[in-house]
């Protein structure tokens, strides 16, 4: 995520979703929005039999196993290379609720975006493009910019030092307001030249997903907060 901090605080919201599918292992964020549901990006997560959610106690590593998945109908894989419209949200049901401190989210209701505005976004990806995961959740600010949709939020690092999502940040949230409302699920990222991070974090607005959202926790006993 190229300049970052600590994102302890947000520790009780954001955890881990790992994948193995294909003969590929792969990192991605979530935010916790039920006891027992994460939402993430679609193209992090295959079957459940392939998913796992992960974070730490302490020093001990915990993993927990998925009982469901539901993929946005409207998600596209190849929409990147394609441009094609595409909601790329997931849910993912755990077996067993996740234990204290973990809580869930807010959820934005409004989605709407102005040029500039600022907000939080957090996950355990890169922090230096080409390196390892460190598995430490990071944490910092972007802002809108151009081009506006009802959609996608895409964001700029508003100090223009390469802050941005990268590799092992898909999923995650961006906070929006001082109550750490869930504004969007960070999707894809874009670089200058040679490099895939930092210039261009892309993001799912999740305000106008809620209904879907809803339906499917209803068809899984559960509700949104």
């Amino acid at each position: 995520m190229g300049e970052s901090r600590d994102g302890a605080e947000l520790s009780p919201h954001v955890v881990m979703v790992l994948s193995n599918a294909d003969g590929r292992a792969g990192l991605c964020s979530g935010v916790v929005i039920a006891p027992k549901v994460v939402l993430s990006a679609a193209h992090c997560v295959k079957s459940p039999a392939q998913s796992m959610v992960h974070f730490r106690s302490g020093e001990r590593p915990v993993l927990l196993p998925v009982s469901a998945i539901a993929i946005h109908p409207e998600f596209k894989a190849n929409a990147p290379k394609t441009r094609e419209r595409s909601v790329d949200l997931a849910l993912i049901q755990l077996r067993d609720p996740l234990p204290a401190p973990f809580e869930p989210a807010p959820l934005d209701t409004d989605g709407s975006v102005t040029l500039g505005t600022r907000y939080v976004i957090a996950g355990f990806g890169l922090t230096v493009e080409g390196g390892t995961a460190s598995g430490q959740l990071r944490m910092g600010e972007i802002s809108a910019r151009a081009p506006l949709s009802k959609l996608l939020l895409w964001a700029e690092d508003p100090n223009k030092r390469g802050f941005g999502a990268c590799t092992g940040d898909s999923g995650g949230p961006i906070f929006a307001g001082p109550l750490r409302h869930i504004f969007a699920i960070t999707t894809w990222t874009e670089g200058t030249g040679k490099s895939h991070c930092g210039a261009l974090t892309q993001a799912t607005l999740v305000a106008p997903q809620r209904s879907w959202m809803e339906q499917v926790l209803r068809s899984w006993g559960m509700s949104l907060r």
